[in-house]
């Protein structure tokens, strides 16, 4: 299997990377600072065509694949990682669900005006007592009539705040064997009874914009309900297989612009009449950091191409998550030990990189819950 990039990808790819490195990445440390969400930076994204790549052009879409989606993720991400995750999420959280589980009319009015960039979305899954156990969730939907009652309340929910919608999972019966039967709802933010708070302070992604659901008496019309209304957790459980090849992905970026810095910073650098990068302890660093990269890379794309080529990919997507986040995390606090006491100082932008990757060993299932897909995967 070849993974070098199509003549349409690499033009997607130094497209993103000029966008990113001119309008981003100046603004990065700023926003980290501020935990500031651009809108701008996301309407001028929508404009690019950035927020639709994925998707038919019939749906505003730019008709391209998810190898290209992971490639866009990566220059974002390695740009500034709060932006990345907030993109991702836009797309593999906010739009995809629709995409794939909707009807035409629910992807006519929600999906058109996300692939286009003129709304956001979101997805409300993880629940204060529901974070790994999925299944937990608490958020009761009843119907009544000719609509849903929805009472419960959503954690760490990426665009929330900024969203005209958010796909919301609900507990809406049992089934013959007596387990929940959990639904996925759409619930515009503006529904009365629907409060969202954006108060959180966190350690990383600072510039991507997290938020808590209170939902209290939420009334939607049951047509509302995303695709099979017994089908909701199946349905999340495909929504983050692709997530987690965009998390992968962001991860890489991350990482890249780390190792950018640590090597540049090494060559730079002198100690005991010479260049630090001419020091065998700091070659064999980034040599691995490089090495690492280039296997997490190839292993998103790889699991990208299972997901485009309509082939299972569940095990190369936690694989590519797992193995992407946690080479990461080496790489950007080797990036750290490479610069010494400079690299504790926030100037020099690489412990900004070790901040932001750190979700990506807990985000879209934290690394044990990847292991456990895997395993299961392999038959265990």
């Amino acid at each position: 299997m070849n993974f070098e990039l199509t003549k349409e990808q690499q033009m997607i790819k130094e497209m993103v990377r000029e966008f990113a490195e001119k309008e981003i990445a100046p603004n990065a440390a700023k926003w980290d600072e501020e935990a500031y969400f651009s809108v701008g930076i996301f309407k001028k994204m929508g404009e690019l065509g950035l927020l639709g790549i994925p998707f038919p052009e019939e749906y505003g879409g730019a008709g391209g694949d998810t190898i290209s989606y992971a490639v866009a993720v990566e220059e974002i991400g390695r740009a500034c990682g709060g932006t990345g995750l907030s993109y991702a999420a836009a797309v593999s959280l906010g739009a995809s669900p629709i995409y794939y589980f909707g009807t035409e009319e629910q992807k006519q009015k929600w999906l058109v005006p996300m692939a286009r960039g003129e709304a956001l979305g979101a997805f409300g899954l993880t629940e204060p007592n529901a974070g790994s156990d999925a299944g937990g969730t608490r958020t009761r939907a009843v119907l009544d009539g000719d609509e849903y009652i929805i009472n419960g309340e959503k954690c760490w929910i990426t665009n929330a705040g900024h969203a005209r919608q958010v796909i919301v999972t609900a507990v809406t019966g049992k089934d013959e064997r007596g387990k929940n039967i959990i639904s996925a709802i759409i619930v515009p933010t503006d529904t009365p009874g629907f409060t969202i708070r954006c108060n959180y302070d966190k350690m990383g992604v600072r510039a991507s914009n997290t938020c808590e659901l209170v939902l209290e008496n939420v009334r939607v019309p049951k047509e509302n309900v995303l695709g099979d209304p017994a089908k909701g957790f199946k349905q999340f459980l495909y929504t983050l297989d692709g997530g987690r090849i965009s998390i992968a992905a962001l991860a890489v970026g991350i990482a890249q612009a780390a190792f950018e810095k640590a090597l540049q910073y090494a060559k730079e650098r002198t100690q005991f009449g010479q260049s630090i990068s001419k020091f065998q302890a700091i070659q064999f660093k980034l040599a691995d950091m490089a090495m690492e990269i280039e296997l997490a890379r190839n292993m998103v794309y790889k699991a990208a191409w299972l997901k485009d080529q309509g082939k299972p990919f569940t095990k190369e997507a936690s694989f590519a998550k797992l193995f992407a986040s946690e080479a990461g995390f080496r790489i950007c606090n080797q990036a750290i030990q490479i610069h010494g006491g400079y690299g504790y100082m926030k100037e020099y932008g690489v412990e900004r990189h070790l901040r932001d990757i750190k979700l990506m060993e807990i985000g879209e299932g934290t690394s044990e819950i990847q292991r456990l897909v895997i395993a299961r995967q392999l038959g265990c």
